[in-house]
């Protein structure tokens, strides 16, 4: 399986096409967003191609295969917009993987404006996969047991990496390889488990 994971859209057209441009070549399974959809938000200014109506329009078109939470942006008017459920603070999937893998399959979900990693860590089992948004910063680590993807944003970047989104790719052993990979589908850096 393989998930293309996006998050920190903030409204802007032109970058989701982009980026689902990637996602038509390398045909994943799945859209994994991570919040903020459509609005760009207080504290910034407005993204290249913002474009609300378009934004719903292009995420609508993939509305079987994405799985999101709600960002601290997104609000019950995102919802009269979107043809899909994106309005939950968190969400869990589950990838099957063999005994003794590193990850344990587990794949927490949410924006990161609401849970720190204190927390996380007291609520989460060793070898969960946490995967997270709203800083608009990359990361690809290990701490505490538990495995850390923030994708970045896609339209308002925070860090040299500049617009980024991941992929996750797993097989019959679980979650395989996690890899940043910058607007343009170049991988940045990839972890192999």
């Amino acid at each position: 399986m393989l998930i293309q994971v996006i998050s920190d859209i903030h409204g802007s057209a032109a970058d989701f096409q982009t980026a689902l441009d990637s996602f038509a070549a390398r045909k994943p399974d799945l859209l994994l967003l991570c919040g903020d959809f459509l609005n760009h938000g207080p504290r910034n200014d407005l993204p290249a191609g913002y474009d609300t109506k378009k934004t719903a329009a292009l995420l609508n078109e993939y509305k079987d295969k994405i799985i999101c939470v709600r960002g601290n942006c997104d609000s019950e008017v995102d919802q009269m917009m979107l043809s899909f459920p994106c309005l939950n603070a968190y969400t869990t999937l589950f990838i099957p993987s063999a005994p003794g893998e590193k990850l344990n399959g587990r794949i927490f979900v949410h924006h990161g404006h609401l849970y720190d990693r204190a927390a996380l860590k007291g609520l989460l089992p060793v070898g969960t996969l946490v995967v997270s948004g709203h800083t608009h910063v990359t990361v690809l680590e290990e701490a505490d047991g538990l495995f850390y993807l923030n994708p970045g944003s896609i339209s308002i970047p925070k860090c040299a990496d500049g617009k980024t989104y991941a992929f996750i790719e797993t097989d019959s052993r679980g979650i395989r390889t996690i890899s940043l990979c910058s607007i343009d589908g170049t991988v940045l850096r990839s972890v192999s488990l």
